[in-house]
């Protein structure tokens, strides 16, 4: 599963992709989706992935940390069990269900998984798909909830953004928890509402959610690139 994480920065390449369990970012955010959710999860006792059609999509706070699920060889870490189940299930999500797929959470909670899919059914058949391409990949640790997008449209429409010349800054984009784009700006960028207003234009109607983010700073080696005509 790639968390995608798309920068435009001035005087930089347009785009920055990032692997969430390679990326060295924060140790409480990689193992744990970025944050703590808000919600409770439905729990059952196994089996099958447990379906959770009415329920939507967790919504993680990144402000609030977690510890890190296990330990290995003192390093924090996701639990193996875990990780299997989310690389599969991934793979899928890149793959044949990328209609439906629009995220995952690793370890949510702790051994389990907690995809985000735009169709419930076909949700729990990607979780097959994904047991039958790595049978050792448990399904019973899946858990299956609704996001009303996915993540190939959030990304379409991340693109428009992206492409877009516009009177603030725009940092970061990214598919947040499949229900919007989320775009971080200056503060004041944050203020206007004319400048949300063109941003969910050039999304296509997808909203958009307008947080305060910095400017992100080149890594060691990118060489700048004269802006487009």
């Amino acid at each position: 599963m790639k968390n995608r994480t798309t920068l435009k920065i001035e005087g930089v390449g347009p785009r920055q992709v990032c692997v969430a369990w390679v990326a060295a970012v924060s140790a409480a955010a990689l193992l744990t989706g970025c944050g703590s959710a808000v919600g409770s999860d439905p729990v059952g006792s196994g089996g099958e992935a447990r379906p959770a059609a009415a329920l939507s999509c967790p919504v993680l706070d990144p402000a609030v940390p977690q510890a890190p699920p296990t330990l290995i060889d003192g390093t924090p870490a996701n639990t193996p069990e875990a990780q299997r189940l989310s690389q599969a299930i991934g793979a899928q999500g890149d793959g044949a269900f990328a209609d439906v797929y629009s995220t995952q959470i690793t370890d949510h909670p702790a051994g389990r998984v907690a995809l985000c899919v735009t169709d419930a059914v076909r949700g729990r058949l990607l979780v097959e798909a994904a047991h039958a391409a790595d049978p050792g990949a448990d399904p019973a640790r899946a858990d299956v909830y609704v996001s009303p997008y996915s993540r190939r449209t959030l990304d379409a429409a991340a693109d428009k953004i992206i492409a877009l010349k516009a009177d603030f800054p725009v940092y970061s984009v990214s598919g947040g928890h499949g229900s919007s784009v989320e775009v971080t700006t200056s503060q004041e960028g944050v203020r206007s509402a004319e400048f949300k207003e063109r941003l969910e234009k050039a999304a296509g109607g997808v909203p958009v959610t307008v947080r305060k983010g910095e400017a992100a700073q080149p890594l060691v080696g990118d060489m700048p690139r004269s802006p487009a005509p």
